[in-house]
């Protein structure tokens, strides 16, 4: 990449097993890399990353600008807090809110919802889910955009998550698990969407891209360069594209690989670094 993109660049980054990671998603940790807790629920550290990676991505924002592009819902999203680092630009509930300086922008919210008419309604799809078996936790509707059920994995019958498939599809939805959730998502419902109307606001040349389920897929197709971890749905299906790279670890540890190799696009060098 030139340099004379660097500050004309959106990275847009998924947070959860991408960017930050839970106790039970951070894989092989080095005792001599401590973490930096991002994320607290209910006064309890609930998500962490490298304390290098969180130095080296406050440090990239003076280069890019960086979008933290998330499934999560906006109240969830709201937890997380990098030391330093205060986004102008956030994606939530995968494309259909977009905040701006932190505020929820309502024109993006009602283009989105007028987008999503040409889709099955979400409590035809939360009726589908309901009532719902003994190996469903718990059924939620996020945002009033899509679905989602928290399951016992142990327990989910081998044929559950492909029926749930087929007749999602059917309706104009897609499927995608992701460690004790299953989304259930209006295939209109894109990240990628999102992304290039904040590339479309702030005039950028080139989007930067990470993330590792089926959800961030439209996303990383649409990067000029991706990345994605040596885990999650991604990996599992072995998913390649010409212009995405892949870590080679996994866990806490591909997080930080993932913030060094935006660097490397950027051509970005250890003297930006800050200190948390």
């Amino acid at each position: 990449m030139s340099t004379a993109l660097q500050r004309n660049a959106v990275i847009c980054a998924d947070l959860d097993r991408t960017l930050i990671y839970s106790a039970a998603a951070l894989g092989t940790t080095d005792p001599r890399e401590p973490l930096l807790c991002v994320e607290l629920y209910q006064g309890a550290p609930q998500s962490f990353m490298l304390h290098a990676a969180g130095t080296q991505l406050v440090g990239l924002v003076r280069h890019a600008i960086l979008v933290p592009t998330t499934t999560r819902t906006v109240e969830q999203y709201r937890r997380v807090q990098v030391p330093g680092l205060v986004p102008d630009y956030a994606i939530c509930a995968n494309g259909g809110r977009l905040l701006v300086d932190g505020v929820v922008d309502e024109d993006w919210s009602l283009h989105v919802a007028q987008l999503l008419t040409a889709c099955a309604p979400v409590a035809e799809v939360r009726a589908h889910l309901e009532p719902a078996p003994s190996f469903v936790r718990t059924v939620r509707v996020a945002e009033e955009l899509f679905v989602y059920a928290v399951i016992e994995r142990e327990q989910l019958p081998d044929a559950w998550l492909s029926e749930l498939s087929g007749w999602c599809a059917e309706r104009g939805w897609a499927v995608s698990m992701q460690g004790r959730k299953v989304y259930a998502v209006p295939e209109l419902l894109l990240k990628s969407t999102a992304a290039a109307e904040v590339c479309r606001r702030t005039g950028a040349a080139t989007m930067l891209a990470a993330g590792d389920s089926l959800l961030d897929k439209d996303l990383l197709l649409a990067a000029d360069a991706a990345i994605r971890p040596r885990h999650g749905e991604l990996e599992q299906s072995d998913w390649c594209a010409p212009t995405l790279a892949v870590t080679r670890a996994s866990g806490v540890q591909a997080g930080a690989e993932i913030v060094h190799w935006f660097a490397e696009q950027l051509r970005v060098g250890s003297a930006t670094l800050i200190t948390l």
